[in-house]
Order: C-alpha cells, then structure tokens, then sequence
C-alpha cells in the first residue's frame, strides 16, 4: 500500500485540463511542482487531433449540418451554437451524459483535454470595481473578498501569455489590458460607435476584446502559435494556435518543464478527506473506460471541472467531518447559481454606406459595455447588460432557377441593405433557490449520484429583458436603422454556457465557501477557481477572470506550502 501511495503521489493535483485547469497546470508546473492533471475525457493535441480543421464545406457528409436523428437524441446541445457537424466531436451528448431538471436547464459540456476551451467565444474583458462591489453595494448575494486592485497584476498576467486583441478604450466600467493590436470594425460598426459617442455620456461602442493573436510576441511564439488568420473556424480546433486554447498553450507550456503528468479518461468521484490531520489528501478517480477505482494523493489540490462539475464532485465528497459535501459546514454548497441571460435579440437594416460591404472574415465585432445602474441604482432591476452589436453586409447572389439559368446568376453579386444585430448578456442575481444537488437515486455509468438542478429565470430578468429592448431600440432609431425587429428566444438557461457559483467567495465562512485566495475555509488545502467560485456574474464574458484568479490563486498556495502552512 506504502509503495502504491508513493507511486501516485504528486505535489498538486489539478481537476480539469480546460481554461482554468489549464492556466493551474501552467503555473504550478512552472514553479517546479510535480503537478497531476485528472481529465475525464480523451486526450486532444494541440493540430494532431483537430480532424476538420482544414476540411472544405463539401467535405462534410452533411455539408455542416447535424442528422436529424442525432439532433432528436441530443436536443439539449443541438441546441448550442457551436454544435455543427465540424465540431459535434468536442461536445457531450445528451445520451452519454444524463442530468436531472427539476427546471429546465441546457448544460452544455466538453469532456476532453482542454474543455471548452476549444470551442469558446474568445471574449475577453475584465471586471472593474464597480462590477466586484455591486452585491455590497445592492445588499444581494454577499460582498466580494476582493477588489479590481487585487486582480489587476494577474489580468495583466494572463493577458500577455494569452494574447488579447483592443483597444485602450479608457472607460472606467470596462478596465484596459495588455492588448495586441485591434481588429477593424466595419464601416457601419464604426458609424455607430461614433454616432453613440456623441449622443451619450454613458455608453459606449467599442472593439470587441478578443484572445487572438493579431501581432504575436516572444512568447506566443515560443508557444508556438502565429498570428489569426481570420478563418472564424474556430469550433473546430485552430491549427496555427491564432486563439487561446488550453490544448495549443497552457498544457504544452506544462509539459515542457517535465513536471507535468496529464491523466486523461479519469472520472473523479470524489475529494479524499483525512479526519485525524483535518485536510484533504487526495482524489478518488474511476477509470472512464474500465471503471477501475483508485486514488492520487498530493498536499494541494485545486478544483478546476468547471463550475457544475466542481460542485458535483464537492458534494459528493462526504466523510465524517463533511457529511454534507467537503467544506460544506452551512449547507450553502450548491446554492446561490447563477448564469447570464442571453435571451434578448434586436436587428435591425441601415441604408447608408451602400458604397461599402464587408468581404473576408473577423473572429469578433463590436461591443457595449454595461451603462445600467453602475455607479447607482437607476431603475427598476437590479445590476445591468452588456451586448455585442455587429454590422455586415455580405454578398448573397440569387439562387432561383435551375441548370444553366441557376449557374449564370451564381456570378452575380447582390447586395441589399446593411444588416445590424445585438445580443444580450444580461446579469442574472445569486439566489438560494437556484441551486444544484445530487439525485438520491440516479447515478451515471461510473456509479457516481447525477447532478440534479433547479434554476430558473426571475421577474428581475424579465424586468432587464424589456429595458434591454427599449433602450436598443431608442440606439438603433436614433442612429438611423429601420425594420427594427426584437425577438425573445425564450431559451433556458445554460445555453450561454456561463454557469456560475455555487462554491462562492466571501469574506466569512458562515456565508461564503471560499476564502480570498479561492481556498474553501474549512479545508484551505483544497481551492476552487472555475466559474463555480464567483460570487456574482457581472456583465462580462467570464473566462478571463477565471484564468487571472487561477494564476492569483496558485502564486498564493505554493508560498504556502513553501512555508509548510498547507
């Protein structure tokens, strides 16, 4: 036993390979610990398992579409943007991987080496203060431990590692990075930046943050990776590495110092807790393929399975001292979820610039960050939205006909008016009863209790969808657009697949899990930094702020454990 615990120990132990798993690898690895990372799907390397990332539309059985039986087995994920035919291989099917709603709830998933990683949006912001004392400052969900101040050094971190594309904007509500050079907008996208610009003082149209490699550096180079190339096939793998994925930066970056050991098909069951030395141990893992137990062992063990998953293996980490899930003193484990609303669209035509179209491709557009009750309460909801907008007008040559006929318009060019659209990503409130719990009698194919969940819309989202919808549509009339058109998808939640909480940070531990450095406070060997640590949700696209409180995260645990305090 001595020998076999030897064999399987390490210094850190990482739970996931996605974004935040990733960066964890990364930063342990390079400070010299010998660092196992637990993957429950298969391996991906970075260009070699790609499969269709080179592969023209008529290359595909389908020419990118779903069969519809596939869809009528999967309608949860066939209902995800991302899910096509080039990229269905890099998304959990329904089938394989059954959950409980009690509410319903579309959980979208990637279980492989580096996650979802492979197939985000690549939307980038940081938080600003305003975004990090809003609970504090509204009295809903608890306040946060930390401040701008305190992420700031580690966004800027991040962001050069990475590679992010902006502009230095200079707004308060939307902090500026380390950027690589913009992207342009199109004509119409810069009308109406400029056109908002001059008629309000509170908002803003701006470039899109986005992680790709405009103008690559040193270190992406030493990386590996060259400059985006604009293909926007990005669902299906980038082979010259042009956008952050765990799969082409943070692992490699691991496995080159030689202290990296990546463990792909490892199911984690649970955390292991030792009731006599008050701290976790290690990890129990079933073998996705053989359904084989057993156990890894090492002082510090980060949490990274992104955020449902980590509350899932939390929960079931029960021993004496937790009987109701590992830190779980005050039964708030699995409470206070939230996610962002992106069920609000408005589009819109605009008749000038008929001289311009747009040609050619561009991984983002335009973006406006949040201008409802910032700094004070404005209205009749709580927090606010923030929303893309983006403007094109491409080439669509008439189709009518057959034969001959069909072949000759083919070459025509037609061109109508300017098409414009926005979407909303609306905050949504922590609250109790949204929450997550393991169903007393279904488990999944390793033996392990499903995830049941119950969380739904409130009058608050309503209440911001409406707003959303007036205030876009006084924008759009004001800068000239027409055949304005809203539209409310009705989705549920989970298909902006920004789920959140449910192992919160806070200053104390009789209402929070997490302490300021992402620890749980009643076990602080054991840290959490996916989206299930955030305590609000904010307007921004998260992945980000996951990636800066990891590196935050694991700088403060390894001079911990220098000092022998963990």
């Amino acid at each position: 036993m001595g020998d076999a615990k030897n064999k399987n120990s390490y210094d850190v132990i990482v739970i996931g390979s996605g974004i935040s798993g990733g960066w964890a690898a990364k930063e342990c690895c390079e400070k010299g610990l010998k660092t196992l990372v637990l993957e429950r799907g298969r391996d991906v390397k970075h260009i070699k398992d790609y499969p269709t990332t080179n592969l023209y539309p008529w290359e595909f059985p389908h020419r990118g579409q779903i069969p519809a039986n596939i869809q009528l087995e999967n309608p949860v994920v066939s209902r995800c943007y991302a899910f096509r035919e080039d990229a269905m291989h890099f998304f959990v099917k329904d089938t394989d991987h059954p959950y409980v709603q009690d509410q319903p709830f579309d959980w979208i998933r990637g279980y492989q080496v580096g996650g979802k990683s492979l197939v985000w949006a690549r939307q980038t912001q940081r938080w600003s203060n305003f975004d990090f004392e809003g609970p504090a400052r509204d009295g809903y969900a608890v306040d946060w431990p930390i401040r701008y101040r305190d992420l700031a050094p580690w966004y800027s971190h991040v962001e050069k590692f990475a590679g992010i594309s902006g502009n230095r904007d200079g707004l308060a509500t939307l902090p500026d990075g380390e950027f690589l050079p913009a992207l342009e907008l199109s004509c119409v996208e810069n009308y109406f930046k400029d056109f908002v610009a001059s008629q309000y003082t509170d908002r803003h149209v701006i470039y899109a943050r986005c992680a790709h490699l405009t103008q690559p550096q040193p270190i992406h180079i030493e990386q590996g990776r060259a400059q985006c190339q604009n293909r926007t096939l990005c669902q299906r793998g980038c082979p010259f590495g042009g956008y952050f994925s765990s799969n082409a930066s943070t692992i490699p970056w691991a496995a080159r110092t030689g202290n990296l050991t990546l463990r792909p098909y490892s199911v984690v069951h649970s955390i292991l807790y030792d009731d006599k030395k008050n701290k976790a141990t290690g990890v129990r893992v079933v073998d996705a393929n053989h359904r084989e137990e057993m156990e890894f062992y090492a002082p510090v063990i980060f949490v990274n399975a992104a955020a449902f998953n980590t509350n899932l293996i939390l929960l079931n980490s029960v021993s004496r001292r937790f009987p109701q899930g590992l830190g779980n003193d005050h039964g708030l484990l699995g409470k206070f979820v939230a996610f962002h609303n992106y069920r609000g669209r408005i589009s819109a035509e605009y008749e000038g610039m008929l001289e311009s179209t747009t040609e050619g491709r561009s991984p983002t557009s335009a973006y406006i960050p949040r201008f409802r009750n910032v700094e004070r309460q404005q209205t009749d909801f709580l927090r606010g939205y923030a929303a893309g907008f983006s403007a094109r007008r491409p080439l669509r040559p008439p189709t009518a006909g057959f034969g001959a006929a069909l072949k000759e318009q083919l070459d025509g060019k037609a061109l109508g008016h300017w098409s414009v659209g926005s979407h909303m990503m609306g905050e949504t409130i922590p609250k109790k009863t949204n929450q997550l719990s393991l169903d007393s009698d279904k488990k999944d194919a390793w033996g392990i209790p499903q995830l049941r969940m119950s969380i739904s819309y409130d009058d608050n989202d309503e209440k911001m969808l409406k707003d959303f919808f007036e205030q876009l549509t006084e924008m759009y009339e004001k800068a000239g657009f027409t055949n304005i058109q809203t539209s409310d998808s009705k989705q549920a939640p989970g298909l902006d697949i920004h789920e959140m909480g449910g192992v919160r940070m806070g200053l104390e531990s009789k209402n929070s899990l997490l302490n300021r450095w992402n620890q749980l406070h009643a076990c602080p060997n054991v840290l959490v930094t996916d989206g299930a640590c955030m305590t609000s949700t904010s307007t921004q696209n998260p992945s980000l702020t996951y990636m800066a409180l990891t590196a935050r995260a694991v700088d403060h645990a390894v001079d911990l454990l220098k000092k022998g305090e963990i």
